[in-house]
């Protein structure tokens, strides 16, 4: 029994050394810990990167130096192809971009997890994603607009240049396939701002007929663009009057296509130019009482009526200045 109680002894002193020992890592981990929490008090915690820029300290200071590092690739066109042929699409006119406030609030916080706490003390890194949303909206108009000048196939008009109404028709071709290419540019852009230098992107096309047909060219001449330029028309506001015919009209007038129909537009800037100072002293009462002088727009809607006219009387349009 004595023999046994003296076996005893030595193994109660070795675990009493690996209690010690363990008490004394736990506790150096402890100070690690804390030390990392007080190292690590800014609003960015240190080791924090985003697309491998150190982005810690303030979240201006992060702010700050996201927008160094990122904002001119951000900013940069986007260089695409479509059907072969360059194009660019600047990011703020498409919708996208790096939204640094969004980035760093995200990024921002303290982080108590030991591991990571301990890890910033050895230089770990802690990797936030870039916040770079999509204004699908917005690109898509961008990328309609793209279509309408960089595909090959043409819309049906009718134009005015030689002073009188000539069809032109449409003919189909290719054009950007707007849904298909939504993706592939929001993709293009990041990639950009990721690496400086995206590749250009080959945008899909599609085949496009003209949405203005020989039907609605004739119905178009027939109602409007011929009768436009039969003769003279002519607008009075007041005791003034101007007459617009065949060299006037091609520099203001023009047909858009709108929801399958052509419909006139005017060009409001040309047709200001075109009466001058006609007008100049004449006021006319609008909606609210106030009096203010003639517009380019009070200008337009009659004289779109008289152009529509058979006889002197039907094209003499006039602009009633007290409507009230």
């Amino acid at each position: 029994a004595t023999q046994s109680k003296a076996a005893d002894k030595p193994a109660k002193k070795g675990r009493s050394k690996l209690v010690l020992l363990g008490g004394g890592v736990i506790a150096l981990i402890g100070v690690a810990y804390g030390a990392g929490l007080l190292l690590n008090h800014s609003d960015v915690p240190k080791g924090t990167t985003v697309l491998s820029v150190d982005i810690s300290g303030s979240r201006d200071e992060a702010v700050s130096k996201l927008q160094t590092a990122f904002g001119t690739r951000a900013a940069a066109p986007i260089q695409l192809t479509v059907g072969g042929k360059p194009v660019e699409l600047k990011p703020e006119k498409a919708g996208l971009t790096l939204d640094a406030q969004t980035t760093v609030r995200n990024a921002a916080g303290s982080d108590y997890n030991p591991i990571t706490v301990i890890g910033s003390l050895l230089g770990n890194e802690r990797v936030a994603d870039p916040v770079m949303p999509i204004d699908e909206e917005k690109l898509q108009v961008a990328l309609q607009e793209l279509a309408g000048t960089s595909g090959t196939a043409t819309e049906g008009t009718i134009k005015f240049d030689t002073g009188k109404a000539v069809a032109v028709p449409g003919t189909p071709g290719t054009t950007l396939d707007v849904d298909a290419s939504v993706q592939l540019v929001a993709k293009t852009f990041k990639d950009q701002v990721a690496t400086g230098k995206a590749a250009v992107a080959e945008l899909p096309t599609t085949t496009k007929a003209p949405a203005i047909g020989q039907p609605e060219l004739d119905r178009a001449m027939k109602e409007f663009a011929e009768p436009a330029m039969s003769s003279n028309a002519t607008v009075k506001v007041g005791t003034k009057s101007i007459a617009f015919g065949a060299k006037s009209l091609p520099k203001i007038l023009s047909m858009q296509p709108v929801d399958g129909r052509l419909v006139e537009k005017f060009d409001l800037e040309a047709l200001k130019a075109t009466y001058g100072n006609t007008f100049d002293g004449i006021l006319i009462t609008r909606g609210n009482g106030e009096k203010t002088p003639v517009t380019p727009q009070d200008i337009a809607g009659p004289l779109g009526k008289a152009l529509r006219g058979k006889t002197t009387a039907e094209r003499t349009a006039v602009v009633d200045t007290n409507p009230n």
